[in-house]
């Protein structure tokens, strides 16, 4: 029910690529936003500056720029409404300021990662600092 709901609310503004009722799940894809070289890995880290963890992203692999979104079904409707307004906050930035998004986040300690690095020199290990 919660992934349906997610889905009608952001349905037009984000590209549906299945049109079908969602089960436990609805994916989205960054089609609609790359005409301003907006992809999904900008839109989830803009997620986080509205208080969000990202969403699972680039899968599943047949949909191109996929953004996942599985909410609980025990997520409050207020919870679900602060999350699409997010969301849709985030489209109309892509539209009027898309440097914004593609330079998030910006509320987190740590900016973005260099995150091929990361996955070839992982440091495995916390140091005190």
């Amino acid at each position: 029910l919660n992934a349906n709901y997610i889905r009608a609310r952001l349905k037009g503004t984000f590209h549906l690529p299945y049109d079908a009722p969602s089960l436990h799940e609805v994916v989205f894809s960054d089609k609609n936003q790359t005409s301003q070289d907006v992809h999904t890995l900008d839109i989830a880290k803009r997620l986080m500056d509205y208080g969000f963890h990202p969403p699972t992203i680039y899968f599943p692999l047949i949909v191109s720029g996929a953004l996942m979104i599985e909410p609980t079904e025990s997520e409050p409707k207020e919870e679900l409404d602060a999350f699409c307004d997010a969301m849709l906050a985030i489209a109309r930035e892509c539209q009027e300021r898309p440097e914004l998004v593609r330079s998030a986040p910006h509320t987190t300690p740590v900016r973005r990662l260099d995150e091929a690095r990361a996955a070839r020199q992982p440091i495995l290990r916390w140091r005190p600092a």
